[in-house]
């Protein structure tokens, strides 16, 4: 959130996002600034450190050099110190914006009551959400994705997390860069298609899915995902922000919806919080709701063209174990191109597309190089 007023349109996003009095903002303002310190001042310092010592000897356990190179680290005080701070600035994020969650719950349930509903969110009260989902909280977000109390306070604390853990890069408070980068790779790489129903595998809070209602408003569009909380939540934000968004509490690897049901299909950033097998199940399931012809879109962190190299593999070891990403290395490694031909795709896509800054008046780049984290965002693609 650098360089953004806390009173302006972009930092207050839109109704239902939890708004902090003046000291729940200065925590939260602190937390922020705490991450920003961990990972722009502290983490360079022992990437520099590493390569130090890749320098003075060659890592030698040819089977897992970045082990090696962990075990090197660990006799650093300050390499411990950094993983701390890390672990704990995530954690007191969410302590910070949950109290002040907490104390909206009336005024934001009194906003959930939307009179005439443009969209609709369906529950199961049946519903069971994978184990990879339930097996830890993810992002140490605590009750984790598919909890449901029969409120939508998880999906608050989700929403106002989720922006200041992005730090405003990712959109500000709607938090939507990644649903118009998503979109913009439509008339990027398939610009035939017009598509008039859209589903979202794993919409979490709806950050992503409205802005499909923004590119193409004539359209029917889904969402779904295993959490009751945070579909409620998603539906009433949806609804404030004026897009007419259908949500349902389905496991994005086996869905309700008909063969062919849909035009596009799209997730953001779901991959990397499954499990492997549950990835391909989902890529296959993508492909099975698509009509003849139609498109799906996979977009995923930047971070693909980093593997194999040693820091990288490192943090991205240390975030897995330590901000409760267990899939993250294998997201990080697998061969995307291989598993959407594995699923059935055609026209298979890999690479970077540019960040949709302007939304729908962005431009449009697609290629093999990525611009940078925040700048592009990795995305496979394909036509059924």
């Amino acid at each position: 959130m650098t360089g953004m007023n806390e009173g302006s349109p972009a930092m207050l996003g839109h109704p239902m996002i939890a708004q902090p009095n003046h000291d729940e903002l200065v925590e939260q303002m602190f937390v922020r600034d705490l991450k920003v310190f961990v990972s722009g001042t502290l983490e360079p310092t022992q990437r520099a450190v590493a390569q130090k010592l890749e320098a003075v000897a060659p890592l030698t356990n040819s089977n897992s050099p970045v082990e090696d190179l962990r075990d090197r680290m660990m006799g650093i005080e300050s390499f411990k110190t950094w993983i701390a701070l890390k672990r704990e600035s995530q954690r007191h994020l969410w302590s910070a914006v949950g109290e002040s969650v907490e104390r909206q719950k009336d005024s934001l349930e009194a906003l959930s009551q939307i009179a005439t509903p443009r969209g609709s969110v369906t529950l199961d009260p049946d519903f069971v959400a994978p184990a990879y989902i339930t097996g830890a909280d993810i992002h140490l977000m605590p009750g984790g994705n598919a909890l449901d109390d029969g409120s939508l306070l998880q999906g608050a604390v989700m929403d106002r997390g989720g922006a200041v853990f992005m730090l405003g890069r990712n959109g500000g408070m709607l938090n939507d860069l990644r649903g118009h980068t998503a979109m913009a790779h439509l008339p990027t790489a398939y610009p035939d298609m017009k598509p008039l129903k859209i589903l979202e595998m794993g919409c979490g809070i709806g950050t992503s899915v409205v802005p499909a209602a923004t590119w193409f408003p004539d359209a029917e569009i889904h969402g779904i995902d295993v959490g009751a909380s945070i579909l409620r939540y998603a539906h009433a934000r949806a609804e404030h922000l004026g897009a007419p968004i259908h949500f349902s509490q389905q496991s994005a690897e086996h869905t309700n919806f008909a063969d062919g049901s849909f035009d596009v299909v799209f997730s953001c950033v779901v991959l990397h919080e499954t499990s492997q097998a549950a990835a391909s199940n989902i890529l296959a399931e993508s492909r099975r709701l698509l009509r003849p012809g139609g498109v799906a879109i996979h977009l995923e962190v930047p971070l693909m063209n980093t593997f194999g190299m040693m820091w990288e593999e490192l943090s991205a070891e240390i975030e897995a174990e330590f901000n409760n990403e267990p899939y993250w290395r294998g997201a990080l490694s697998a061969d995307y191109g291989a598993l959407m031909g594995a699923a059935g795709f055609k026209d298979v896509k890999v690479g970077y597309q540019s960040t949709a800054f302007a939304g729908p008046h962005s431009p449009l780049k697609f290629g093999d190089t990525s611009d940078g984290v925040f700048r592009s965002w990795f995305v496979t693609s394909g036509t059924a």
